[in-house]
């Protein structure tokens, strides 16, 4: 009888944290909030102040630096939250390239990148944060994916940059555009980190880390 009743205080106290838990997302991309929604995720968009300017030339390093420091960021004036941060850059021949500052950065991006293969990396970190606001538990990682490009027509190049798509997107192009799709050859990896967030492996954390928000969406659908 006592092992029942320790059993369903359990089960309402983890409903009780799932129920009351904000979900965040630290960014202002909408694709990004597209990717989180198919996940069936109830939550707020909080995007952080970071500054995303740094020297860290290693990739890895780079996003999975920025996406915690974005969640963070985020987590200081939200408890009781699930905050997940990401940075998404794209690396060709061990160049760096974030977003372009004008068409014509946009357009020597995508001439680099034309018949050539690059690496899109995406850093992720999802934080829990308690009643007072200090982070209990965290989860910081990346994905790399492998992208094929073919070989670009420059006035292809110019029609897309005049849709203003490229203006907000690491390494100057969108997977998921209707013109930036034309550009991509074939893929290694996932697709989705490509977009902007891994859902894979986003889910199979979130499942290993938190599992009471795996519950929670259970519940909801």
């Amino acid at each position: 009888m006592k092992r029942n009743q320790k059993l369903f205080n359990y089960l309402l106290t983890a409903k009780a944290i799932s129920d009351r838990m904000r979900i965040i997302l630290a960014s202002q991309s909408p694709r990004r909030k597209k990717l989180l929604q198919q996940l069936g995720f109830k939550f707020d968009v909080i995007p952080s102040s970071v500054n995303e300017d740094t020297d860290e030339k290693d990739p890895v390093l780079l996003v999975e630096s920025l996406a915690l420091q974005k969640a963070r960021d985020v987590s200081t004036s939200n408890s009781n939250s699930l905050i997940i941060g990401s940075d998404t850059i794209v690396v060709n021949k061990n160049k760096i390239l974030g977003k372009p500052e004008n068409a014509i950065e946009a357009s020597e991006m995508l001439n680099e990148l034309s018949g050539e293969q690059h690496f899109v990396y995406t850093g992720v970190a999802v934080l829990e944060t308690n009643s007072q606001s200090k982070i209990i538990r965290s989860v910081n990682f990346s994905v790399a994916t492998k992208v094929f490009f073919s070989n670009l027509d420059q006035k292809d190049i110019d029609a897309y940059i005049k849709t203003g798509s490229p203006m907000d997107k690491a390494g100057s192009y969108g997977i998921q555009d209707d013109w930036g799709a034309t550009f991509v050859e074939k893929i290694e990896g996932d697709f989705y980190n490509v977009v902007g967030l891994p859902l894979n492996r986003l889910y199979s954390e979130l499942k290993s880390h938190f599992p009471t928000v795996i519950k929670r969406i259970s519940l909801q659908n």
